[in-house]
């Protein structure tokens, strides 16, 4: 077996820069700009792209108060996030097509490129936004041009460019302060600089800095059941501080050649994952958990079976700290959970949690990107793309969120990948086409686990690291192509191939390890045998395997302001392979558990794209129906999750209204709806009870937003003021679906004050995020047969700030 690969040692951590595209307004003229995106490789009007696309500036990404990459989902009819590790791990859910794995071993699928590179570590998809041209937000599978990991669909990126006209920059600060029982402030500086170097010779270096402290108040050692994990134990929870930079440098040696290089590097420290905690109740039926409900007020029981006690102690088959297992036979206080903590309510962002450090995780991530571009001739383009990045993360977070010395949980990884295309494309007067290479390598190594302190339930004495190595070595290679062919005048007929050979080494070995202090994990050898377990358990597996997408699809325009589609797409993910820790491991079967097979959808959709109005107003909408086949979803029982396959099937429909019907006023409104269902789930392995029908998790079926602003001269200048409001159905954040394990529907509401100088130099703003203070839910997990409680967090609340912004 090969040497499993170990964090020489994680440090410090960084976010990732970014960028951004779109909808350009002409605020003076009451006009939308022509949008030019490069969805389909090649720079189109947005109008012109026969794919369901969201695309934003990075401007207008700022006025609505974007400043981490998953925020833009609150404006993207049919994106929501998901993740884990109360949302220091956050991914994009498309249409439901999502993945909450708290293991750094999976892709996700919904790709995220940054400037054409793909970024294959799910935990690298949440990183700070700065100096953003735009972003484009494609839905449904994009196998055929982008491949890798987008059944579900995309979210790219592109950064501003160095610009050869003339010198130029920003610089922007923000302070403000979130509506919280403590004093919680946030400050961000943000500055660019650009501007030609010599004829042939551009430069660009962008910078950003935040600050947040911390929002989650901590009334910890109150309730506490045993001594405290550790030196710092019960700090408030939420704070990071996060810097990051970006040197990009564009050289022309010719008219017809361009290269671009760019370079970022971001670190980000961060607190114990902000979650809190509430009271569950497990529903047994036969010594089988059939549902989890709210936590009655006097309730007492550890779990209900009928009319009498369940117990607790066999529930799920974990075998891992069993309520039972702790000498309990009902719960010390009524309404509580195990431990008899009654968690505040969650429209208060204040708990009491033992195992909550402050600067104790990080993220870092390092890029290199190179774009080479050579127009061949007038008819002929060579693109080169080549980019490499690195990740290094080591997060936690306490299990119960409660002020029970019971068990954390660390995720890390250490990863770097590398991925080259080579693409021709070109057109004709009755044809466009595109053909090209693409490689990926994945060099990833994960390290997750429990983590029992010293003077806990689980580790006693000694602590202990119930832990996971394992280690995926990941090369992909790809040849594609895609062609468009006018039919008549008006119409057009496209079809699109990939074929990919997935080729991946695994090595997992899960077991116990000496537990060396409260910010490491899996550290030293493994502990052999430890509690008679028999472990560590080792394993290690290949594959190879050839895979397809392919795409089939008309348009039709019969006019040049409307523009109607309808084809047929075929997404693949590549199957992989399940890290589980010990008690999982155990109780899902063992190595049978680890390997899961691609995922497979299939995808009907229509659409239309209509300009009306002189350009006043877009009208964009359409409709889709998914069938899948082995799709990859995530099953979290007891106290960990697996990846299994299962069949699902979707539809729904969006539509996306932007207009400016007089000068100075801009409006937009949004929003999708769709239905899924998850096939044949069973309650957990083994389960004798028959399989479900479920809905996906983070998977709201109805979303929308509306957006209004208007501008006007005042004081010499240009006064703005703009409003939002975002609505997000309630949702599931176990694939279980049990009763307790649902976010409420939520609405968020954001205002915004603005005055612009002449010329656009200076820029104040006074804006209130979250206005009406919603308790929005953003991640969560059920605990009830551990701890006899769910861990939930929620989004930060109401946060009153302030910027001034000078352009020169």
């Amino acid at each position: 077996m090969r040497t499993l690969k170990r964090f020489s040692h994680l440090h410090k951590p960084l976010a990732i820069a970014a960028g951004m595209a779109v909808m350009q307004q002409a605020a003076a003229q009451g006009m939308l700009e022509e949008v030019i995106i490069t969805a389909q490789k090649r720079e189109q009007n947005l109008q012109d792209v026969p794919v369901a696309v969201t695309a934003f500036t990075g401007e207008q990404m700022s006025a609505m108060g974007v400043q981490q990459s998953y925020d833009i989902a609150a404006f993207s009819p049919g994106v929501h996030t998901s993740g884990n590790l109360a949302g220091q791990n956050t991914q994009f859910s498309i249409r439901g097509v999502t993945q909450n794995d708290f293991n750094d071993i999976i892709e996700a699928p919904n790709a995220v490129y940054l400037d054409e590179g793909y970024i294959a570590i799910a935990q690298a998809q949440t990183f700070a936004l700065f100096d953003i041209d735009r972003v484009e937000i494609l839905k449904g599978p994009q196998g055929t041009l982008f491949g890798r990991n987008a059944t579900g669909g995309l979210v790219h990126y592109l950064s501003n460019r160095p610009d050869f006209d003339r010198t130029n920059g920003y610089v922007n600060l923000t302070t403000g302060q979130f509506d919280s029982e403590i004093t919680a402030r946030r400050h961000t500086l943000e500055a660019a600089l650009s501007g030609p170097l010599s004829e042939r010779l551009a430069g660009r270096v962008a910078l950003r800095y935040s600050d947040q402290d911390p929002y989650l108040e901590n009334t910890y050692p109150d309730s506490a059941f045993l001594p405290a994990p550790g030196p710092g134990a019960g700090a408030d929870l939420g704070g990071e501080e996060t810097i990051a930079g970006r040197l990009s440098l564009t050289f022309r040696p010719s008219d017809t050649l361009q290269i671009d290089l760019s370079v970022n590097h971001a670190e980000t420290d961060v607190s114990t994952g902000p979650f809190q905690s509430k009271p569950t109740i497990g529903v047994v039926e036969n010594g089988e958990l059939i549902n989890v409900i709210d936590m009655p007020a006097d309730e007492t029981r550890l779990s209900i079976e009928g009319d009498g006690d369940g117990g607790a102690d066999i529930i799920d088959g974990d075998q891992l700290l069993p309520g039972g297992g702790i000498g309990l036979d009902q719960r010390p206080v009524p309404g509580g959970d195990f431990f008899g903590y009654v968690a505040p309510s969650g429209d208060d962002f204040s708990f009491s949690g033992d195992f909550a450090f402050d600067d104790q995780g990080f993220t870092e991530s390092s890029g290199i990107n190179v774009k080479v571009a050579w127009d061949l001739d007038n008819s002929m383009s060579f693109t080169s793309i080549t980019d490499w990045k690195r990740y290094e993360k080591l997060l936690f977070i306490d299990v119960d969120a409660a002020p029970v010395n019971q068990t954390a949980n660390f995720a890390g990884v250490d990863a770097d990948s590398v991925t080259q295309e080579l693409r021709l494309s070109g057109e004709t007067t009755s044809s466009r086409w595109v053909a090209g290479f693409y490689y990926l390598y994945i060099d990833n190594t994960s390290d997750n686990g429990l983590k029992a302190p010293a003077n806990s339930i689980a580790g006693g004495t000694t602590p202990l690291d119930i832990g996971v190595v394992a280690e995926l070595e990941t090369n992909s290679y790809s040849l594609f192509g895609q062609y468009e062919y006018d039919l008549t005048p008006t119409v057009s007929a496209t079809a699109g191939l990939r074929l990919m050979q997935e080729e991946k080494d695994y090595d997992m070995a899960s077991g116990i390890f000496p537990s060396f202090s409260n910010h490491t994990g899996n550290q030293g050898d493994f502990i052999p045998n430890a509690f008679g377990a028999g472990s560590p358990f080792f394993f290690q597996d290949s594959t190879s395997d050839t895979l397809w997408t392919g795409k089939l699809q008309l348009d039709w325009r019969p006019n040049d302001d409307l523009l109607l589609y309808a084809g047929v797409n075929r997404g693949v993910k590549a199957g992989s392979f399940n890290a589980l820790v010990l008690g999982q491991y155990l109780g899902s079967g063992g190595d049978e558990a680890l390997p899961y097979d691609e995922e497979v959808l299939t995808s009907y959709e229509g659409g239309f794209k209509a300009t009306l109005g002189n350009g006043m107003t877009r009208l964009n909408g359409s409709v889709f129906y998914y069938d899948y086949s082995d799709y990859q979803a995530f099953l979290f029982v007891g106290v960990g999750g697996v990846v299994i396959n299962a069949d699902a099937e979707n539809y729904g429909a969006e539509l996306e209204l932007i207009t400016s019907p007089i000068d100075g006023l801009d409006l937009m409104f949004t929003t999708a709806w769709f239905d899924a269902t998850v096939k044949d789930i069973s309650l957990r392995n083994g389960s004798p009870l028959p399989p479900r029908d479920v809905k996906p998790t983070y998977a709201p079926e109805l979303q929308a937003t509306a957006l209004a602003r208007y501008a006007w001269s005042a004081f010499g200048g240009t006064m703005a003021i703009q409003g939002d409001v975002n609505y997000s159905d309630e949702f599931y954040y176990n694939l279980r679906n049990f009763d307790a394990d649902k976010f409420d529907s939520y609405t968020l509401v954001n205002a915004q004050l603005s005055w612009e100088s002449p010329l656009s130099a200076w820029t104040t703003t006074l804006a209130v995020r979250n206005l009406t203070d919603e308790r929005a839910g953003v991640q969560g997990f059920n605990l009830a047969t551990l701890c006899g409680c769910n861990e939930v967090a929620y989004r930060t609340p109401r946060f009153y700030s302030v910027g001034l912004r000078y352009d020169f």
